[in-house]
């Protein structure tokens, strides 16, 4: 039986509130999709969960083809399980934890790979029980400091997450092969739902290599930054690599190093105002040497990028080869660094020191930095005299000799053995317009905005290890397995097929929205078809050929939402148009009462054309099927 509109809730607005900023969040309000409780919680109304059980169906079918079996984990989790894991702390202030009546310590999850390695250690006890798949489709809890963009980033959500436990990366049954069977899940699961995706390469987990990527829907919106190039490659801004990018230090000094007092301007953008307001001197970021104070395990190190420029730090653990945080500022200062005034010649003389840069800032040319000193910065740094001449001597000859023979460096990264340990080699964010790598296909980067719908990743033995999870080996010795992790936002679904921009297979422009409201993939729409009745009245000839169409519309296999309210058609018109039903199906008198019974059908794609098109009433089951397939 179809449903009613007058059945059913759909309070559809005419405006939206003033704090919903991006298209989704606009109109799923005004659609009557969602409807806002407190700060980044949302009810989903009757329409919306049609749609959010429509993805969770697709997903649920996806994964079990592809060996995963269900299961459903407490959001309440014991806080020991984080400690033992130490993301009690490095989760920060996201974590929401709470206390019960008998002052037990409890995590709302964010995520469960802490519940879910106990729990598959507590049932698994041999390597012949392995691999293992398992998935949820749960709530989860971020105590986000500022919920935006309506469902795209709430305190409370909707997430498939699975997790994978394996004897060995590789061979069958291996990590590497059920990584492959997610890619290939996920693939289908973003095909069905009809929202557009690209897969780009992520950050890698622990196990190294190309072992984690993110499933983007591209939208000028998205919070995330893709760079791409000509030949396919794609990778978040966090993991893009970049091409050579030459580096020259055979020019001479633009002055004599100047000491410039600054005070109270630690930041860049403070300098910036202040040069232009004291000194009348226009300077820009990227005259600027920004000097990071970072911790390894051994010591210090300094990674130090142009101005205008943002440090990855997982680009500067991997030159180091070793683990690298963001230091301490009061241990930084307690060991002499003066935080928001260092420069890279800090490090000079210091036998704890090490000091990376990136090639874009390592050359000769007019520099600001910091002074090594509180409130003062110089100017006219140059690296020759001010950073690898004092002290060192026969060093410098070293260092020309290295440019000389790579003529101006740019053959890539070269350790140089200096008194300290130096290093040039790239550890920026990739911006548009840099030099993509040879072995990705060159040319330039390209950026554009996505929205993460997925994300598949290699998480290794981290949480095994931690919560001391083993089997029994072929040898009778204790074996420690390794995971995989593989995350869908499904609510990020919904907002983002509504976000997405892009060019289809024939190079026309696709979008899910349009200055009407909603244009829904099929497959996730709440109702596939809306019968509108112009006038509706139960023992009527419209309500009889609208029940009538109804039943042969679903009997071919299309939901059906008929619209029997008591409203001028202008405005049933305009709230099929905002809520985005594929096909609008309208019967009146008027059509009905000609010599050729008609109705009038209109895609909301915008394949009948702006006005629908008029059919016969005996062929309107046909054609509308025909529009649905």
């Amino acid at each position: 039986m179809p449903d009613l509109w007058t059945q059913t809730l759909v309070p559809t607005l005419r405006e939206a509130p003033g704090d919903a900023e991006v298209p989704s969040h606009q109109l799923m309000l005004r659609a009557g999709l969602i409807r806002k409780l407190g700060a980044g919680s949302y009810t989903y109304l009757p329409l919306g969960l049609r749609s959010l059980n429509k993805v969770i169906a697709i997903i649920r079918e996806e994964m079990h083809a592809a060996g995963a079996c269900e299961v459903f984990m407490p959001t309440l989790q014991p806080i020991e399980l984080w400690q033992k894991t130490g993301r009690d702390e490095s989760y920060g202030y996201n974590l929401f934890q709470i206390d019960d009546r008998h002052g037990r310590h409890y995590a709302l999850g964010p995520t469960h790979e802490e519940v879910v390695t106990e729990l598959v250690g507590s049932c698994v006890n041999s390597y012949k029980d392995l691999p293992k798949t398992v998935y949820q489709i749960q709530t989860k809890f971020r105590d986000e400091f500022r919920p935006r963009f309506g469902v795209l980033r709430s305190r409370e959500f909707l997430m498939k997450d699975a997790y994978s436990f394996h004897r060995a990366l590789e061979g069958p049954g291996g990590l590497d092969e059920e990584y492959d069977q997610q890619y290939a899940a996920y693939e289908r699961i973003f095909t069905r739902c009809g929202v557009p995706f690209m897969i780009v390469e992520a950050e890698a987990g622990p196990i190294g290599g190309n072992a984690s990527h993110e499933f983007m829907v591209p939208s000028p919106t998205g919070e995330d930054t893709i760079l791409t190039n000509d030949s396919g490659y794609a990778a978040n801004v966090e993991k893009c690599e970049t091409g050579e990018r030459p580096y020259d230090l055979s020019g001479e000094p633009t002055g004599e190093l100047e000491v410039v007092e600054t005070p109270g301007c630690p930041g860049i953008d403070d300098v910036i105002v202040f040069f232009k307001k004291q000194l009348g001197t226009k300077l820009k970021p990227a005259n600027m040497l920004k000097t990071l104070v970072c911790r390894t395990p051994t010591g210090w190190l300094l990674a130090v990028v142009r101005g205008d420029h943002e440090l990855n730090l997982a680009k500067l653990r991997s030159e180091a080869e070793t683990d690298v945080q963001l230091a301490d500022e009061k241990e930084a200062r307690a060991a002499g660094f003066k935080i928001g005034f260092v420069g890279p010649h800090a490090a000079v003389g210091r036998k704890d020191t090490a000091v990376v840069v990136d090639p874009d800032a390592m050359r000769t040319g007019f520099w600001v930095t910091g002074a090594n000193k509180a409130d003062a910065h110089v100017k006219h740094f140059d690296w020759k005299r001010d950073f690898f001449q004092p002290g060192l001597g026969k060093e410098m000859a070293k260092l020309d000799a290295v440019l000389k023979q790579k003529q101006g460096a740019q053959a890539g990264p070269q350790k140089l053995n200096l008194a300290f340990t130096a290093m040039v080699a790239d550890i920026r964010n990739a911006i548009e317009g840099d030099p993509a790598p040879d072995e990705k296909g060159g040319g330039t980067l390209r950026a554009t905005k996505g929205i993460e719908v997925g994300h598949v990743f290699k998480l290794g033995d981290k949480y095994t290890q931690s919560l001391d999870v083993n089997v029994s080996g072929e040898s009778n010795d204790r074996v420690t397995p390794i995971m995989g992790c593989y995350g869908i936002g499904v609510n990020r679904i919904l907002a983002a097929a509504i976000e997405s921009e892009h060019t289809d297979a024939d190079g026309n422009a696709r979008a899910g929205h349009d200055e009407f409201g909603i244009v829904w993939p099929q497959a996730i729409a709440p109702y596939a078809v809306c019968i509108t009745a112009i006038k509706w009245e139960d023992d009527s000839q419209v309500a009889d050929v609208c029940r009538n169409l109804a039943k042969q519309i679903e009997d071919a296999g299309y939901d059906v939402l008929i619209d029997n309210r008591d409203e001028r058609p202008g405005v049933k018109f305009k709230d099929a148009d905002l809520v985005g039903f594929p096909l609008r199906i309208t019967v009146g008198d008027k059509g009905l009462s000609a010599d050729t019974p008609q109705v009038e059908l209109k895609a909301r794609d915008g394949r009948t054309g702006p006005k629908g098109e008029a059919v016969d009433l005996s062929k309107a089951v046909e054609r509308a099927t025909e529009l649905l397939s």
